[in-house]
């Protein structure tokens, strides 16, 4: 809930908060002065996340036979950290691991996640459940706004700013939309305004929608878990068209950093290019 109020401010101080306008993330005086009070006092962000980490890996064979994906490491800390640190910097503490291949060998390495500074619950899935079963087995810890993450990528993009923008346009989901120069490899999404119509998958450049592809990390209202069968589930096939149909499917388009290191070539990249998060 929100309630009005007057402010008195130095007029420095309001050409300040005028530069963070661009009538796009930040539209006004009072958004922008809401996203500066969030950013120094804290606020209503989600208090946890989920992340995917139960993938075989296949294409990062033969690294994979012996080390679980999310324990491949960039700059000497491995992808499950790189995503702590990202949920530091906004005051999330509280992660669930959904684990599945090599599941012992995360446990063994993250613990109950307290000398990485973040609080560790673990949901094992005993046979692939995809990217959306996982949710039905962490439905017990998700009872209230929550962060979705896969467990592959680095990611670096304002999760504040992309709560607020969740919650002001009453999105079910919102997906982080990363842009690319070529999304041939990928699915482009096809917006009207801010809500997510469909992903086309794979278009040639010339055909793309738009240069905006899913990130893999997302904000979930509770509710989403409705959406997802028993069983195997893709938020990706089963999930998100379904909420695009009925208007409630909302993408994110972030400026940040952002890497896939599903690939040997893709991971080699990463290590290259990636700047941890200070």
């Amino acid at each position: 809930m929100k309630e009005r109020v007057t402010l008195t401010l130095d007029s420095n101080l309001l050409k300040e908060i005028d530069r963070k306008i661009d009538g796009y993330r930040v539209k006004s005086r009072s958004h922008a002065i809401e996203m500066s009070l969030l950013q120094n006092f804290g606020g209503n962000v989600p208090k946890t996340a989920l992340i995917l980490a139960g993938g075989a890996g296949t294409r990062l064979q033969p690294i994979t036979f012996e080390v679980p994906k999310p324990l491949l490491t960039v700059h000497d800390k491995t992808l499950l950290e790189h995503l702590f640190d990202l949920f530091k910097k906004y005051g999330i503490k509280n992660v669930i691991l959904s684990i599945g291949y090599k599941g012992d060998k995360i446990r063994e390495a993250i613990g109950n996640g307290k000398k990485f500074g973040v609080n560790v619950s673990y949901v094992e899935e005993t046979k692939p459940l995809g990217t959306a079963g996982p949710l039905r087995l962490a439905k017990v810890f998700l009872d209230d706004t929550f962060i979705v993450s896969n467990a592959d990528e680095l990611k670096e993009l304002d999760l504040m700013d992309m709560y607020l923008f969740h919650k002001e346009n009453k999105a079910t989901a919102t997906i982080a939309l990363a842009s690319v120069d070529d999304t041939s490899a990928y699915g482009a999404a096809r917006l009207q305004g801010n809500r997510i119509l469909e992903f086309v998958e794979k278009p040639k450049k010339e055909n793309s929608p738009s240069n905006l592809i899913n990130s893999g990390i997302y904000i979930f209202e509770p509710e989403i878990i409705d959406y997802i069968a028993e069983g195997f589930a893709m938020l990706e096939k089963d999930v998100f068209p379904r909420l695009a149909r009925e208007g409630k499917l909302y993408g994110y388009p972030f400026s940040g950093q952002w890497f896939n290191t599903g690939t040997l070539e893709l991971y080699d990249r990463a290590i290259k290019k990636w700047k941890d998060i200070v």
